[in-house]
C-alpha cells in the first residue's frame, strides 16, 4: 500500500496558497456577534458567533473552514454533532439563566445534507421543555434554508463539583 494513496489526498488543499476566500474574508451576517459561551472544547470549533432570539436563546453559527471538513471535503459529522451539542447547552443555560450545572444525557442526530468550506452554518435550537431535573430540545443545523442536520437532546441538571484542592508536595528538607 502506498504511503499517500490518491483517494486519501484528494480532499486535502493543494500545496501553496489556498485560492478560496478564507473565512476571515467572508462577511459575518448582520446581527451576529462573537460567541463567548460554552467550554474550551466547544470554543475550539471557532470562531463562533451568536445572535439573540426573541425566546431568550441564541442562534449559534460559524463559517465552515478547512479544519471542519473530512477527507471528502464536506463537514465532518463529529464537528456537526459538537456544534449541535454546544448550541443545545448554550440555549438551555440561557433560558435557565445559568452558565453551568447541566450535562447531555441523550443526543440523537440525523445527517440530512452537508456543508462545505465557506458556508455559513447556523444552529437553531428550540427548547421544548425545562423541568426540575431535565430539559428537552431540538436543533436544526442549516446553511441558508437547507437543513444539514436534525437533532434532539435531553440534558440533566447537576450540581457542579467543587474544584479539587491541590495537595502541597512534601518539603524536600523534611528528611
Amino acid at each position: 500500500m502506498a504511503d499517500n494513496p490518491a483517494h486519501l489526498s484528494a480532499a486535502r488543499p493543494p500545496a501553496g496558497p489556498n485560492t478560496m476566500s478564507t473565512p476571515a474574508e467572508l462577511p459575518i451576517p448582520e446581527g451576529f456577534v462573537p460567541c463567548s459561551r460554552g467550554g474550551p472544547y466547544f470554543a475550539a470549533l471557532g470562531p463562533l458567533y451568536m445572535k439573540p432570539t426573541p425566546e431568550g436563546g441564541a442562534v449559534i453559527a460559524l463559517r465552515v473552514e478547512y479544519k471542519h471538513t473530512n477527507l471528502a471535503g464536506m463537514t465532518h459529522g463529529g464537528m456537526l454533532a459538537t456544534l449541535a451539542d454546544g448550541a443545545f447547552g448554550i440555549n438551555i443555560a440561557m433560558l435557565r439563566k445559568r452558565h453551568a450545572g447541566q450535562v447531555t444525557v441523550s443526543l440523537n442526530m440525523d445527517y440530512l445534507s452537508s456543508a462545505h468550506q465557506g458556508d455559513w452554518l447556523e444552529a437553531h435550537v428550540l427548547v421544548r421543555r425545562i423541568g426540575r431535573q431535565l430539559a428537552f430540545a431540538e436543533c436544526l443545523l442549516k446553511v441558508e434554508d437547507r437543513v444539514v442536520l436534525r437533532a434532539n437532546a435531553v440534558f440533566a441538571f447537576v450540581t457542579p463539583r467543587p474544584a479539587p484542592t491541590p495537595t502541597p508536595a512534601p518539603d524536600a528538607t523534611d528528611g
